[in-house]
């Protein structure tokens, strides 16, 4: 049976970390003057690299921190405050991307890896597969879900910029900034919890 309450986590924290409305003018910089569908291809490959990506880490995740000897309570703490840090710069204007992507292939680097699938990201997918006893499919599930929404939106790359303008993709970044915020404090509070008052 599927946590719903897992997949909803799991879903929004994915979705507005990848940013996708906020990275549109990101990916029509980085593939201008390519064909549509040569952008299109490029949008496809970096989304399935960012599942895999997430997917390797939501599974392989625990055992690279047993093997550290780190508790889930130590990694939710430092996952709220790094979320919370992207969060406030997503606030603020700043989460920007340096544009060097000429002669290489930019679905992977910038777009896979960090725009799809950052630290944030890849840190939150580890905290919520552990959250209960078979959260498995729910987190599959979510990261999938955000993605394919992600994959849509960046597909409608040229349409979504000329309609909603730079203000709107700024004030679409700055709402899910909020909700972002919203979301660490939740893990990191849960992770001072577990610290000390176990």
């Amino acid at each position: 049976m599927i946590d719903t309450r897992i997949f909803i986590q799991t879903f929004i924290a994915v979705f507005v970390l990848a940013d996708a409305i906020g990275n549109v003018p990101v990916v029509l910089a980085l593939t201008k003057g390519m064909e549509a569908e040569d952008r299109n291809k490029v949008i496809d490959k970096a989304v399935i690299v960012a599942i895999a990506v997430l997917l390797t880490f939501a599974f392989a995740g625990q055992y690279i921190l047993t093997y550290l000897e780190i508790s889930m309570g130590s990694l939710r703490v430092a996952g709220g405050l790094l979320l919370l840090l992207i969060a406030l710069q997503m606030l603020r204007g700043e989460l920007n991307t340096p544009i060097t992507a000429q002669g290489r292939d930019v679905s992977i680097t910038p777009l896979a890896l960090p725009l799809l699938a950052g630290p944030g990201t890849i840190t939150t997918v580890m905290l919520l597969m552990s959250k209960s006893h078979s959260p498995h499919l729910a987190v599959v599930l979510g990261v999938v879900g955000a993605m394919f929404v992600t994959w849509l939106i960046l597909r409608l790359a040229n349409k979504i910029d000329s309609l909603i303008g730079v203000e709107g993709g700024v004030i679409v970044t700055q709402l899910l900034g909020f909700l972002l915020a919203a979301l660490a404090v939740e893990i990191g509070s849960t992770g001072i919890r577990e610290l000390f008052l176990q």
